[in-house]
């Protein structure tokens, strides 16, 4: 048989069918590592409108619901729609402030309604353009987005492992937080396990586990499981018709813009670490998905849809890249929205059980952003500046929330988020130091690209050498197995006279290109050679 008669499917990665039990249950997993991050939202914008707990309830069912749907279409896809990604869709939390102080406006909870599909009307028409941004998001962008994305998700993991609610009683107890650490401790422990679906599962079993010994200790109520109806289906426009003002749309409109990066950087993490192909198509389709759900989110009395980057990081620890995996989560999603008793039994999970399976998720993500800046070449470039600011300014209102209090209120929305601004600072000096060529490049070169790299020339020194034999090492050195190594654990190498000569010359051609003064020969050999053998 002729080579051009084989056909071969090339598969991606996100495209795996696993069984159907695994897959449900794979999809819980994603439901519950999510669920409080879901459903908070509504709690406290209905909380803020002074709606009736039955109010309440149906914003959170809605929410659910259409959570359910948007993830379905993200994960599925269709032409245009859905960038066929493990990524869950839900209410985004970058809206609530600005949602907060439109609902406190004359308008009330219909004001909200009319800016949310105002704003994601004009998100979706930006879409497309907005994924062109694809290119300016090399390594060096998406390892710090990624590693943002865990670090700002780690206040919310303490806050669920103290109790989740600072004004109730108990809050920050050593019984909260010992709850929470026991949750942690065995997600480690079932993460070693030998048998991979175990492993896998680890996150689940351990809510499960925690929920039923908080159950023994008292610290979870299922009383409430039974109150209210089985089923309901959201009802259309419940709260009314929307009402359009110009000033919270304005507002509306800079959170989806946000909430486009954020979702542009969580599809940009699930593909980097489902080791998968995501291009600028790829990027607007999940886009236009985004803001079509958000579309339709008020008519079901919601509000805006963005990827939930808890779940990022899920996909990252358990290793299931399967996309249908998501899509039977987007499946339950649906059904909790339709069950109410069923979401008031997830509902009923302690959140301190949440908080320690958080702690391991979300450093999960961090860490896979530290992975990925592990691998970006750092010598003759800026790479480190742009990797140091854009961390340090995106760390900026996770530790000092009220840093922005005094700023506008459309720049405080946009730069509150640690995500956004690390985005944000990253993709702006990667633009400076590394797209704009004039000037950067011959005016700062790097004082790292100039230090010249560190060796032993052979005829100084024999292939294997003694620790005595060795003179002038620098602090931090050490002599290993006939080795020498630095500071940083790199081997200092061992060349001949010719070995010399060239890595000099390719030294010294960087140096000019950079604009910088190469240094002597002399400086190369940092090690004195050591003691003639005799």
């Amino acid at each position: 048989m002729k080579a051009a008669q084989v056909k071969r499917t090339i598969s991606r990665p996100e495209d795996e069918q696993l069984p159907l039990g695994k897959t449900i249950a794979y999809g819980l997993q994603h439901v519950l590592t999510m669920y409080g991050g879901i459903i908070a939202p509504p709690l406290i914008i209905g909380g803020a409108a002074g709606l009736t707990p039955e109010q309440i309830g149906v914003l959170v069912a809605s929410c659910l619901f259409v959570g359910g749907l948007a993830t379905i279409l993200q994960t599925v896809g269709i032409p245009f729609f859905g960038c066929q990604l493990p990524l869950v869709q839900g209410t985004s939390f970058a809206s609530v402030s600005t949602i907060v102080a439109i609902v406190n406006g004359d308008g009330g909870i219909q004001s909200v309604f009319g800016a949310v599909l105002a704003a994601s009307v004009i998100g979706f028409v930006i879409a497309p353009f907005f994924a062109k941004i694809v290119r300016f998001f090399p390594p060096v962008v998406t390892g710090v987005v990624i590693t943002m994305i865990g670090l700002s998700l780690t206040p919310v993991a303490a806050n669920w492992a103290m109790g989740g609610n600072a004004k109730a009683d108990g809050y920050g107890s050593l019984e909260n937080i010992g709850l929470a650490a026991l949750t942690m401790v065995i997600v480690l422990l079932l993460s070693k396990v030998g048998k991979a679906a175990i492993s896998r599962l680890s996150i689940l079993l351990a809510m499960v586990i925690g929920t039923i010994i908080a159950m023994f200790l008292g610290m979870a109520d299922f009383s409430a499981v039974g109150h209210g109806a089985v089923f309901a289906f959201p009802q259309p426009l419940a709260f009314g018709w929307p009402v359009f003002e110009v000033g919270a749309i304005v507002s509306m409109t800079i959170v989806v813009i946000v909430i486009l990066t954020e979702t542009t950087a969580d599809i940009l993490a699930v593909g980097e670490i489902a080791k998968t192909r995501v291009d600028s198509r790829r990027i607007a389709d999940g886009l236009r998905a985004d803001m079509v759900s958000s579309i339709l989110a008020p008519i079901f009395n919601t509000f805006t849809q963005s990827a939930f980057a808890q779940n990022v990081g899920l996909v990252a620890i358990t290793g299931v890249k399967s996309r249908f995996v998501v899509t039977a989560g987007g499946g339950i999603l649906v059904v909790l929205g339709l069950l109410p008793v069923l979401g008031r039994v997830v509902a009923a999970i302690p959140t301190p059980v949440l908080g320690g399976a958080g702690i391991v998720l979300f450093g999960t993500v961090a860490a896979s952003g530290i992975r990925t800046l592990a691998s970006v070449k750092y010598e003759n470039n800026l790479n480190m500046i742009i990797v140091a600011t854009s961390i340090a300014f995106g760390a900026v209102p996770i530790v000092k929330p009220d840093f922005y209090d005094a700023f506008p209120a459309w720049f405080a929305t946009i730069f509150h988020s640690g995500i956004s601004s690390a985005a944000v600072m990253a993709v702006s000096l990667n633009l400076l130091f590394n797209e704009l060529k004039i000037g950067t490049p011959k005016r700062h070169g790097s004082a790292y690209a100039a230090a010249p790299p560190r060796m032993v020339i052979a005829d100084q020194v024999p292939r294997i050498v003694k620790a005595e034999e060795v003179r002038g090492l620098l602090e931090g050195d050490r002599f290993k197995s006939g080795r020498i190594i630095d500071a940083e654990g790199a081997e200092i190498p061992v060349v001949n006279e010719d070995e010399f000569r060239g890595i000099v010359e390719e030294h010294r051609k960087k140096c000019q290109e950079a604009g910088i003064k190469c240094p002597d020969e002399s400086e190369f050999v940092r090690s004195a050679p050591p003691a003639p053998h005799h």
